[in-house]
């Protein structure tokens, strides 16, 4: 009999990069697999933060879509109507959470009186999701697994986005609940999962986000590359793809760049959507900065290509939230066996894991004379070892197929083995020695 498995969050297919990405990947292939999937998803938004066509003009109705699979698994996809907020603030995501929960609900409430799902898996943020899985498996007894891409209340406590004690604490009270009745808690590095492990005060399973190394893998001669995408061969191309929020603290890159001017073939170039982005192109023409290029979200067709045009990727976090979210983008750099130059301070996990397999280069976060001299650094220095040892982690440790094999084989058995998890033993016991250049 196939296992009926039901993923809640507002993330999924087609959305690009971020938590859509791997949600969508998760279920597509548990569906190949065999399963019979179910998602209650919203429209795809982000990172444009705007419901992208060809879903626009149904934005305000319910949707679904179904998809049959050779396996004789299947996936049901239902689309629910929420408010995306052109420009979110703390008070407007809020109301993106809320209108979700509330569409959402009537959806689940219609799947409870349906065939039973073995297995409900919910996605943080939000982290309110929880909530509808504990209904789900209050009802119905599912396995309820809550799954934590990004440690959203602590995110928003620390970069000021919530300033109020009582409404934190209250949210804390209401994650707590949502522990306490989870079959499994999982989330995507060593350091989030110790974290969570405190708080939660349970056993908290690795579930790392992957790269699909068959999609995206690296490109021996890039200069054909650097034509097609508009540039000289002898350029050198400083990449950031990805979302762009304040977050992020993105125009560091841009001072930079200023800084930089001077070296003709440096070429930066930030690539994607998102509502900051206005805020820096507007930042950009002010300081009058020529070196530098604004490119929308590539297709995802050309997205390996893409990459594959960079002689350094960029991956800027701020300092007070470098512990709270893995960049889902660093996954696919390593594995099209790119250089990434990191902003991470030393006592964080995202700085003891790249610094412990020798994967990039790690400067200071929020340090614009550490960034600039670690793009130096970069472009003058061979880093030939540390873009094999990306490639060669990928393919070891973040392959789609590893993860959701070990994903399938613990989360989904009789009984969770979360203390046997063998990609956390893995990322923390054995590393990887391709070139014998780990520290």
């Amino acid at each position: 009999m196939k296992k009926r498995v039901l993923l809640i969050g507002y993330n999924f297919s087609p959305e690009l990069t971020g938590i859509g990405k791997y949600s969508g990947e998760m279920m597509t292939w548990l569906a190949k697999r065999g399963y019979d999937c179910t998602v209650i998803t919203g429209y795809p938004y982000y990172p444009y933060w705007k419901v992208q066509e060809p879903y626009f003009k149904n934005r305000f109705w319910y949707k679904t879509e179904n998809q049959d699979f050779e396996s004789g698994g299947h996936m049901k996809v239902y689309r629910c109507p929420m408010y995306v907020p052109a420009k979110p603030s703390g008070l407007k995501r809020i109301l993106l959470d809320f209108s979700f929960m509330v569409s959402a609900f009537l959806i689940l409430f219609k799947l409870l009186f349906v065939k039973k799902y073995d297995y409900v898996l919910t996605v943080a943020p939000s982290f309110q999701f929880g909530l509808l899985g504990t209904l789900y498996k209050k009802i119905r007894k599912g396995k309820l697994i809550y799954h934590i891409q990004d440690m959203q209340i602590e995110a928003a406590r620390d970069l000021n986005m919530i300033n109020s004690p009582k409404v934190i604490d209250t949210l804390f009270r209401m994650e707590n609940y949502i522990f306490q009745k989870a079959d499994v808690v999982s989330s995507i590095s060593d350091e989030m999962v110790h974290r969570i492990e405190k708080k939660a005060n349970k056993p908290v399973y690795l579930f790392p986000n992957w790269a699909d190394t068959t999609k995206f893998y690296p490109i021996e001669d890039s200069s054909e590359l650097k034509r097609e995408f508009g540039f000289d061969p002898a350029d050198k191309v400083i990449l950031y793809s990805g979302a762009m929020g304040e977050k992020q603290g993105l125009e560091a890159i841009l001072y930079a760049a200023k800084e930089l001017q001077h070296i003709s073939q440096l070429k930066f170039v930030l690539c994607g959507s998102g509502p900051y982005k206005e805020t820096l192109q507007a930042l950009a023409d002010k300081l009058k900065i020529f070196n530098i290029v604004f490119l929308p979200l590539q297709p995802i067709d050309k997205f390996n290509r893409f990459l594959n045009i960079a002689d350094l990727h960029l991956i800027i976090q701020k300092a007070n939230a470098s512990d709270l979210v893995m960049p889902s983008k660093l996954t696919t750099i390593l594995a099209v066996g790119g250089l990434a130059l990191i902003t991470s301070n030393k006592e964080s996990g995202l700085h003891k894991m790249v610094s412990k397999h020798n994967l990039g280069i790690l400067v200071e976060a929020e340090n614009p004379v550490a960034l600039y001299k670690g793009i130096l650094k970069a472009i003058s220095e061979d880093n030939t070892h540390k873009i094999t040892n990306a490639r060669l982690y990928a393919e070891k440790y973040l392959s789609l197929d590893n993860v959701m094999t070990s994903f399938e084989e613990n989360v989904f058995a009789a009984e969770p083995k979360v203390e046997r998890f063998v990609m956390r033993d893995y990322i923390n016991v054995n590393p990887v020695h391709p070139v014998n250049n780990f520290n």
